[in-house]
């Protein structure tokens, strides 16, 4: 096959990044004809809350990327969805996860099918924001009608898909493993390197600090475990770039006299040390307020690091209660009351052993089998 994917890539960083770049590789291992074409420009300056978008180093040697797409030009639509009209793609594969790349990827979409051979399938991250807008059901609207078929990672996706594509070809394949951040370290090892106490325990906050991941909830939570004596010898990691002001955090810190109790580490992490970090906490909690999936818990899942998260969105699918971690409530109350029990006796080890049966389920070659056997369906329903 000749496959295109389109979104993310280097120099671009983050998960997404991470997806497409994987994905590419395991195609391209199948010996199909694989390239990616990535942004020119993602996000205007104005528009993105963090630092930066892109990462240091050297470009992947053994992938073909291209900087071709801009998300605010509709000249660089046009010339990108003629060139794929023209070059014939069997496939063409993108990630979408926020209604304002609608406007850019449905033009694309539409003048590559144009050709009448080229196939669209969509590997779906949210279609409903965290944070909603006005304008978020038009754009879906352009950019989901103007693809072949769908793959989705929670049930949560798939409801709302279904508002808008009642019959499209969709299928599940669950959040694949984040495996591509290296071997665990020794932990003793890891809390060196980062400057941590090895002889404390760590609960850890990670990834992009936003409103609705419910960091406040889980200082709440940790006010109230310290009130009851419940962490002593343990200390919160807070790890991740804060997206927006962070200012509340600091303050609810100093308000709650967690000073002591809270290593804050506000920089984004770059792939060669995610390791350190995970490899040096007891557990993960993720106590978000909503959610579809989490690239978080498969990062877990690689390293063995148990969870403690929240029963929104499609969590409850990825986390088995009791098995690789443990459900919560969306409150203070109830997420402090699952950290403490994760500490009971011998949980945490039970639940590395659970997440060694568990992650099986998570493979690359899964979703790739997926997205093989969605472009199958889509070539013999035609």
């Amino acid at each position: 096959m000749k496959i295109t994917f389109i979104g993310p890539a280097y120099p671009y960083r983050g998960g997404l990044a991470t997806i497409i770049e994987t994905l590419a590789r395991v195609f391209q291992g199948r010996g199909n004809e694989v390239n990616i074409k990535t942004f020119s420009l993602q996000y205007p300056r104005l528009l993105f809350p963090g630092k930066s978008q892109f990462r240091t180093g050297e470009a992947p040697a053994d992938l073909h990327i291209t900087r071709e797409v801009s998300t605010v030009n509709p000249l660089s639509w046009l010339r990108v969805g003629r060139r794929l009209r023209r070059e014939r793609p069997d496939l063409v594969v993108l990630k979408y996860w926020t209604p304002l790349m609608a406007p850019c990827f449905g033009t694309i979409c539409r003048l590559a099918r144009k050709n009448g051979h080229t196939k669209v399938a969509v590997h779906l991250d949210n279609i409903t924001p965290h944070e909603p807008h006005f304008y978020d059901r038009p754009l879906n609207q352009y950019f989901l009608r103007a693809c072949d078929g769908f793959i989705y990672m929670s049930e949560a996706v798939h409801k709302d898909l279904r508002t808008y594509r009642p019959d499209a070809p969709a299928l599940f394949s669950p959040h694949p493993l984040f495996d591509t951040y290296g071997q665990p370290l020794p932990r003793t090892e890891a809390a060196v390197r980062l400057g941590l106490d090895p002889e404390v325990g760590y609960v850890m906050f990670f990834g992009y600090i936003r409103d609705y991941k419910g960091l406040d909830i889980l200082l709440d939570a940790w006010a109230l475990l310290k009130a009851e004596g419940k962490t002593k010898g343990r200390r919160l990691l807070v790890v991740g770039e804060v997206y927006g002001d962070g200012t509340k955090y600091t303050e609810q810190i100093a308000r709650l006299g967690l000073a002591d109790d809270v290593v804050m580490h506000t920089d984004f992490v770059p792939d060669e040390r995610v390791g350190e970090w995970f490899s040096v906490a007891d557990m993960v909690a993720l106590p978000y307020k909503s959610a579809t999936q989490s690239g978080v818990t498969q990062v877990a899942y690689a390293f063995g690091v148990p969870m403690v998260v929240t029963k929104v969105g499609g969590l409850e699918e990825i986390v088995p209660n009791d098995v690789v971690g443990l459900l919560a409530e969306v409150s203070a109350r109830s997420v402090a009351d699952a950290i403490a029990k994760a500490y009971e006796g011998d949980n945490l080890s039970r639940y590395r052993e659970g997440i060694a049966r568990e992650r099986s389920r998570f493979s690359w070659e899964a979703t790739a089998d997926k997205l093989q056997e969605l472009y199958q369906g889509l070539t013999t329903n035609v």
